[in-house]
């Protein structure tokens, strides 16, 4: 046998064994060289609202921190699976993040059959604001406090109703908590964003709506809808003549709207530490804070293993809810 025959097996052998003897990748070079190129971020909302405000906020600090684009791509629809989903099958390189609020936690109950599933294939990298919700009711409501609405719908059941953007939101779940809570049977009407439930409550076609804080509170001032609680542990700064619900009398009740940013699962963990970090500093920075705490927006910091164990929090107390009230599934 020639010589060169002889050695194939040998050659062959080396090649088939060459995978075993790879060496492994230096994932803190791959830290250190992030971002290299521009960076998407999706947000699975309309553009416009309040998640998408404070995300462009802090995607435009990145930016310069960075040395990178941070590009911001809405992509709505189906609840925000459709954004959701386009994160949790995109390359986990750190390139493309996901936008995540309390909506996503209240999906992964509400919705029968999706395509990924929200704490396995993503990994949350850092929070950035949460702000209180305000319950509002329109002026021919004739309730002046929350005792007094609540006793206003058991005493008309099924006929009191209130507004949000959709099923699952911040909004519809802070109803159910309420209708959980309290024992009434209230009336939720589906919107297909924010805008037209905050139009119908200012013409009275609804009686009632949660809404956030900052987007609410300028209608509030006018008189053009009555306050009558606000969802967070202490009074807002921005409303501070409202009562909490908890001292308006309904115990344990606690909705914010909470938003944060995730990323495909198998990302290295120095980039998603280094992003942490990046957004704490940004989030925790003066001016912003100033600027968020004018508009009734509170900047939140955790570690990463802190916001999981606060999201895996959020997806349990929502199921919860959605089972006590006997929410149907979206299939």
């Amino acid at each position: 046998m020639p010589p060169l025959q002889r050695m194939m097996p040998l050659v062959l052998a080396a090649a088939l064994a060459a995978p075993l003897f790879t060496l492994p990748v230096n994932t803190s070079a791959l830290a250190d060289d992030y971002p290299s190129r521009p960076v998407k971020l999706i947000v699975p909302f309309g553009a416009g609202g309040p998640t998408d405000i404070y995300t462009r906020a802090v995607a435009e600090e990145l930016q310069k921190s960075l040395k990178q684009p941070f590009v911001m791509e809405n992509r709505p629809g189906a609840g925000t699976t459709i954004g959701t989903e386009f994160v949790a099958k995109s390359p986990p390189d750190g390139y493309t993040l996901l936008m995540i609020s309390g909506t996503q936690t209240v999906n992964e109950t509400l919705f029968a059959k999706k395509n990924y599933k929200l704490m396995t294939d993503l990994v949350p990298v850092a929070p950035l604001i949460n702000t209180d919700l305000v319950l509002v009711v329109h002026p021919s409501v004739p309730a002046k406090n929350v005792q007094e609405l609540l006793a206003l719908a058991k005493s008309r059941p099924g006929t009191v109703n209130y507004g949000s953007s959709g099923i699952g939101s911040n909004y519809h779940m802070a109803g159910e908590l309420l209708k959980n809570l309290a024992g009434v049977d209230i009336v939720h009407v589906p919107y297909k964003g924010s805008t037209g439930a905050r139009n119908d409550i200012l013409g009275g076609q609804i009686q009632m709506l949660f809404d956030s804080v900052p987007s609410i509170a300028p209608v509030v001032k006018s008189g053009m809808v009555r306050a009558l609680a606000t969802t967070g542990a202490k009074r807002s700064e921005i409303l501070p003549d409202v009562p909490t619900m908890e001292e308006a009398g309904v115990k344990g009740f606690q909705a914010t709207l909470w938003v944060g940013v995730m990323a495909p699962a198998g990302t290295p963990k120095e980039i998603v530490d280094k992003l942490n970090s990046e957004i704490s500093r940004i989030v925790s920075s003066p001016a912003i804070k100033k600027s968020w705490d004018e508009q009734g927006a509170n900047p939140i910091t955790m570690t990463q293993p802190q916001f999981k164990t606060f999201m895996d929090a959020e997806v349990a107390k929502w199921a919860k809810i959605i089972k006590a009230n006997n929410i149907q599934q979206i299939n």
